[in-house]
């Protein structure tokens, strides 16, 4: 057997070499979810004879090649747009510096793209440079996206359909499944994982954290720009579920034609709806099976109280969404919706500690903590309590592009250390610092291997806690702070 064959339970996979790597793409962790399975849980994979071709990727899940397009058109991105996918895309891909014995530290990325778009594919996740440079083993996949992964029809359609809102994450439930049953043949230990992921990414495995189910599957887990509040209530979910037949033309008691009805209509229809409800349509629900309460709960309660945690966000996150700039990018009304009477407190406090930025630059500020840092910090404070070590960080590298700053995603080529391989090039600009990129990934790296981000490249890293919140703030220099923004983080106490 060559060095690039591996068996795993369901049949042997032949790879190919990644520079110093070896790579195994497109291996099947699921049934695919053709049929009646769709909209259900995923099946194990059927099994194979003779030896399985793992050189190529498999296709990518369903999604709205339009968005993607108009996201590297912002972007500046000279990239091919992605295939649309099929649904035929539960796959993984796995790195490793041999298929021995070595039983090295395992990292499972979960990709971002507000659970619409993206892939365990794109060309920034070649897991090769964490591999050698970290001697462990990296798994990427897709997972069921839009309303393929996350309709709630249990309240419509009944029992058959009960954890119908979740496919997406019993996608990753699956595959970290299939990790922990053969990732040892790759030279992996299935005792050591690390599950990590970005934005939407992040928000599945603040979900994951507390799922009974994914008990004892990963040990760590780093958390970049999400965490455990992304979810949605029965209510919400049932609603957004009602409205999206009515849009197909199917009644209540005919969900089961859901099996039957071309792809296209079903991307559709969730492109319709999503111009009507263009916030808070696809996310995870708290469906009493799958998520059985609040995840922000049940960590309080303790229920991930033994997973080491790195959770942090950027400096500039809601400046990936904003269209060069624009004062329209800003519904003036949404900071009286969502703060109600302390508004003009919360607004207050952020103008104080930016006196020298207009009232746009401040209300960016407040909604990338609203989005993103105070829901991170929630997570890390519920972590502490339990005793759980938690490391947090913020990334300050601006872009040469002022108009994105440090905006959401820009970490992404810094962690995996892929500058010149990225859709964020263009925002990259022609120098990056690669010393950056080196010292990202090396924490990330001694994370996974040890449960502790510190490196002699960076300054010594307290863990956080409540008192001192230390901080490790990612620029070309690095440093640690302690409570960066304290003022504006307390004015938040007893919100959202």
């Amino acid at each position: 057997m060559s060095d690039t064959v591996v068996e795993t339970m369901y049949g042997k996979v032949r790879g190919t070499h990644s520079g110093p790597a070896f790579v195994w793409k497109g291996i099947p962790y699921a049934t695919p979810p053709l049929g009646k399975l769709r909209f259900h849980p995923p099946q194990p994979p059927a099994p194979w004879q003779g030896i399985r071709d793992a050189t190529t990727f498999g296709a990518i899940a369903p999604q709205d090649i339009a968005h993607v397009r108009g996201l590297y058109h912002s972007l500046g991105a000279d990239t091919e747009t992605p295939d649309p996918g099929k649904e035929d895309c539960l796959y993984l891909n796995v790195w490793s510096p041999q298929a021995d014995t070595k039983k090295r530290p395992v990292m499972v990325w979960l990709h971002g793209g507000a659970f619409l778009v993206g892939s365990g594919s794109q060309p920034e996740y070649d897991g090769t440079g964490f591999a050698t440079t970290g001697d462990l083993v990296v798994v990427t996949l897709n997972y069921r996206l839009g309303f393929l992964g996350f309709l709630h029809l249990r309240e419509l359609a009944g029992a058959e359909y009960a954890t119908s809102g979740n496919c997406a994450l019993l996608d990753q439930l699956a595959a970290l499944q299939w990790v922990h049953e053969n990732i040892a043949a790759f030279g992996g230990d299935p005792e050591n994982v690390t599950v990590f992921g970005e934005s939407a990414g992040a928000m599945s495995i603040g979900a994951l954290l507390t799922m009974p189910a994914t008990q004892g599957l990963f040990q760590r887990a780093i958390l970049q720009s999400g965490a455990a509040h992304t979810v949605q209530t029965e209510e919400q979910a049932t609603a957004t579920a009602s409205t999206f037949l009515e849009l197909l033309g199917i009644k209540t008691g005919e969900i089961d034609l859901l099996a039957e009805l071309p792809l296209e209509r079903l991307l559709d229809a969730q492109d319709r709806l999503s111009k009507q409800k263009p916030l808070g349509l696809i996310q995870p629900v708290i469906d009493g099976i799958t998520i059985p309460e609040h995840p922000e709960t049940a960590l309080a309660a303790g229920k991930a109280k033994n997973i080491a945690v790195l959770v942090g966000t950027n400096q500039d996150e809601i400046k990936l969404f904003v269209s060069g700039g624009s004062e329209t990018a800003l519904d003036p009304g949404m900071a009286q919706r969502v703060l109600g009477d302390r508004a003009i407190e919360v607004f207050t406090t952020y103008a104080a500690a930016r006196p020298d930025m207009g009232m746009l630059e401040i209300g960016l500020d407040m909604f990338t903590d609203y989005t993103f840092r105070i829901p991170a910090i929630r997570l890390a404070e519920y972590q502490i309590q339990q005793g759980a070590p938690v490391w947090f960080y913020r990334f300050d590298w601006p872009s040469p592009d002022t108009r994105r700053g440090a905006c959401h995603a820009l970490e992404l080529p810094f962690v995996w250390n892929t500058l010149g391989r990225s859709v964020f090039n263009a925002l990259l600009g022609a120098n990056p610092p690669h010393a950056l990129a080196s010292r990202m990934q090396a924490a990330w790296i001694a994370f996974a291997r040890t449960g502790n981000p510190n490196i002699p490249d960076l300054p010594s890293w307290p863990s956080y806690d409540t008192n001192r919140r230390a901080t490790m703030l990612f620029n070309e220099q690095c440093e640690i702070i302690n409570d960066p923004q304290g003022s504006e983080r307390a004015v938040w106490k007893g919100l959202l």
